[in-house]
């Protein structure tokens, strides 16, 4: 290939890279704004329809658990199917149930919407996740998947925010409003998104595939993801990071209301500054594990979910500390859960290979929603038989445990490529002895 072929591919290369990557997170942004405006709306939900805490815990409880099998179930389709059009059909069925349940008032109904929004909410990661292997290199794939995770907090960050003001007026809104920004979203999704390299003629990139770039997920497919045992580490640590993450998120505006008097919109700046600060803590730790620990993400796990740990004692052991303290403390965990909450799908993504990454991804999202069984309605039944303290109690215990299992990770390696070059040499040396026999 002429020296100007070559720099042309990797000039396209570039652009689509930088361009899917803002498409791609704006839009998992929104899938935010139709997921996490419940967290905002509980306290008023509370007062105005009688809905206790156990049954709002269990609207979270399953919510997460459709979700995470959702999650699980659409990774083997968004491995094999166009994220084009995938992507934005989840956000738009999203939206229109957010639109169904600002119309409720009875418990099941509302109870079964939210538990259909978990469902349509799994179509969102898993078409990220194609077409993040299929176009960044793995080299720096844990800088930029960094960088994309962002989407969480900005969209988390934002509707609390936004629901923050809207709760003041009608609960409602706090459906009505982000669903219509979401329908808008899920058109434009459709119109810049882009599916995978060869799909546009583009070869694949480097470090990724064969030349000819016509691998596909073959027989191995099943042993890329179950049959790494550091895969099923992950999994089960994002059980742990997920408790911490989710119960903060869902449970934050409620908890600073109840347990330490604080004003509900400014309760929701709070939990928005643990999103916020989540954004450089994602962002810092892949930079350190592409740059300090070789890729190795499991490593810089360790380290966060450790600190994290220390920044929650901290918080649970001041409670009468003045409410910017409290803020940084939060803020502090917000900044350490992040880390491993975008590492883990990176850190998994790699081992299994761009040939089943949304699958590997969807595994250890399928453990991560498994958590709002703790999250949403053990918490929920906690608080109210032995109040907050025993509530935030669990908080740190899930993050110790989490510290423990990505200990275990440490010996896991980059990547899956160089494995999977190393048995296809076997497979083509072996051919080779056979043909000539």
């Amino acid at each position: 290939m002429p020296a100007t072929d070559a720099d042309t591919i990797r000039a396209q290369h570039r652009y689509w890279q930088n361009h899917l990557l803002i498409t791609t997170i704006v839009g998992y942004a929104l899938f935010y704004f139709v997921r996490k405006n419940l967290s905002v709306a509980m306290p008023a939900m509370e007062e105005h329809l009688g809905i206790g805490k156990s049954q709002l815990g269990a609207f979270l409880t399953l919510h997460g658990l459709l979700y995470g099998v959702s999650k699980f179930a659409n990774g083997f389709v968004g491995d094999r199917v166009n994220a084009r059009w995938f992507m934005p059909l989840g956000l738009a069925l999203c939206a229109a149930v957010n639109i169904g349940f600002g119309l409720g008032s009875a418990v099941f109904t509302l109870g079964l919407m939210w538990t259909l929004n978990g469902w349509f909410q799994g179509m969102g990661f898993p078409p990220c996740a194609r077409i993040l292997t299929h176009w960044i290199p793995p080299r720096v794939l844990a800088t930029r998947m960094s960088i994309w995770n962002i989407s969480h907090s900005i969209g988390a960050g934002a509707v609390v925010v936004l629901c923050g003001y809207l709760v003041q007026r009608d609960w409602r809104l706090c459906f009505h409003a982000p669903a219509a920004l979401a329908l808008v979203g899920a058109a434009l999704l459709w119109l810049f998104l882009r599916d995978t390299p060869e799909s546009m003629g583009l070869p694949p990139v480097e470090g990724t595939g064969d030349a000819a770039g016509k691998r596909s997920v073959g027989p191995r497919w099943s042993a890329l993801v179950f049959g790494n045992p550091y895969i099923w580490l992950f999994a089960l640590a994002n059980f742990f990071v997920y408790t911490v993450r989710y119960g903060i998120l869902d449970w934050g505006p409620t908890f600073l209301k109840q347990a330490r008097q604080v004003e509900i919109a400014t309760a929701g700046w709070m939990v928005a500054g643990f999103e916020i600060a989540g954004i450089l803590g994602m962002l810092s730790a892949g930079w350190l594990t592409d740059r300090l620990f070789g890729g190795r993400g499991g490593r810089t796990c360790l380290v966060y979910m450790g600190l994290c740990t220390a920044a929650l004692v901290l918080f649970w052991q001041l409670p009468d500390a003045p409410p910017l303290v409290g803020a940084l403390l939060l803020c502090a965990a917000g900044f350490c859960i992040y880390g491993p909450q975008a590492l883990v799908g990176i850190a998994v993504a790699n081992l299994a290979t761009k040939h089943a990454a949304a699958t590997a991804i969807g595994l250890t999202g399928l453990f991560g929603y498994l958590s709002t069984v703790v999250s949403g309605i053990g918490v929920g039944t906690l608080v109210t038989r032995h109040g907050w303290n025993a509530g935030f109690l669990l908080f740190i215990g899930a993050a110790l445990l989490g510290a423990l299992l990505f200990a275990l990770c440490w010996p896991a390696q980059r990547d899956g490529y160089a494995r999977e070059r190393g048995k296809d040499a076997a497979c083509d040396g072996a051919r080779s002895v056979i043909s000539k026999v």
